[in-house]
């Protein structure tokens, strides 16, 4: 499984590779999501990115400085970000080693009120990926995601889109976000038989209180070789164990307001107090914080790459970052296992059964 290969390391930070590319991304993933400030374009009606935290320059170079200093190499955004504030940040601090790191940035979302400005069509993709690069400041994009499925343009478009995409050197590796299995299996399907560039790259919602990926996606990145990213591990914060049990959510927080609430559910909220009360046994144990068992718990899972993480302060991009610093034993991992498995839906609770009597060893499947 190349994707969860470990070929490096350089101070505590590791190295995977991407995929079935050989190309290698630190295990941490820096998100741009927090950088910058303000409303959404199209008003108060819609979404405010802002609630997911806002950053200002100076903060935003301090950590960029940060993160490279920790070795990270592997920097993630969109064109949504705060209207491509994100994209502008990269850009502007990332300049001086742009040949030493991976900037993957998406798109697919409506950013201004054209009615064409939307969506995976040629039009919008060939637009959206020139503005990407004049904010980014760059001749190329390392890593460029759909950054969802869009019903109403045929994936063959899409894909002949982004391979001249490709051939014309404006992305090098192209990856998709947030599809249903049977979508980037189509995709990955289209793709070999037209001979058009293959996704490399999947970015999904996943951590210890929400496995869902495990059911269908996780398995076929690995049978497929394509590398996973995970987005929001600490549950927008919640498996930071700053919410406690029966209190709600403070005034003020993140998960307290709409976006960020829908953006990262949980399984059963409940069980999630549960984890986070077995995480902060063991954080306790190891002289860490609850956010680097969150962390670890994620990249100790199969077909994982990278987890993307973000923060609004410096303090919790350092602590974060921490969390490379040491390992799970097996007896450690067993019991985060335990205590946040949920019942699996049909078909997987008979593949996990019925189905496990040819199982190999180390086949990823769901229990």
């Amino acid at each position: 499984m190349p994707s969860i290969h470990v070929n490096r390391k350089q101070e505590n930070m590791r190295y995977r590779y991407l995929g079935d590319t050989g190309l290698s991304v630190s295990e941490l993933c820096f998100g741009a999501m927090t950088f910058g400030g303000g409303a959404s374009f199209l008003g108060a009606a819609d979404r405010n990115w802002s609630e997911f935290g806002t950053v200002d320059d100076q903060n935003v170079a301090r950590m960029m400085d940060q993160a490279l200093d920790a070795g990270i190499n592997f920097f993630d955004t969109a064109d949504v970000y705060k209207n491509g504030m994100g994209e502008e940040f990269f850009g502007r601090t990332l300049k001086k080693v742009r040949d030493r790191v991976i900037i993957g940035t998406k798109g697919r979302w409506r950013i201004t009120d054209d009615p064409n400005d939307v969506g995976a069509t040629r039009h919008h993709l060939y637009a959206a990926v020139e503005a990407s690069l004049r904010r980014l400041d760059t001749d190329y994009i390392d890593l460029y995601h759909i950054h969802g499925f869009d019903p109403r343009t045929s994936l063959d478009e899409t894909l002949r889109v982004l391979d001249d995409l490709v051939r014309a050197g404006k992305i090098r590796y192209i990856g998709v976000s947030n599809f249903a299995g049977w979508q980037l299996m189509k995709a990955l399907s289209v793709s070999d038989r037209r001979n058009l560039s293959r996704f490399v790259c999947y970015q999904g919602y996943y951590n210890i209180g929400c496995r869902d990926l495990e059911r269908e996606i996780i398995p076929l990145a690995v049978d497929q070789n394509v590398g996973v990213t995970a987005w929001s591990p600490l549950a927008g914060g919640f498996l930071t164990g700053k919410y406690r049990r029966g209190e709600g959510r403070p005034e003020g927080s993140r998960l307290a307001q709409r976006t960020p609430a829908e953006s990262a559910p949980l399984t059963d909220e409940n069980q999630a107090y549960d984890i986070v009360d077995e995480m902060a046994r063991i954080a306790e144990e190891r002289g860490a914080s609850v956010a680097q068992v969150a962390l670890n718990w994620v990249l100790a899972k199969p077909g994982i790459t990278s987890a993307v993480i973000g923060a609004t302060k410096p303090h919790q991009l350092e602590d974060n970052l921490r969390a490379t610093e040491w390992e799970f034993t097996a007896e450690e991992l067993a019991r985060l296992d335990k205590v946040s498995e949920t019942t699996a839906p049909y078909p997987y609770w008979h593949i996990g059964t019925v189905g496990a009597d040819r199982k190999l060893p180390g086949d990823v499947y769901p229990a």
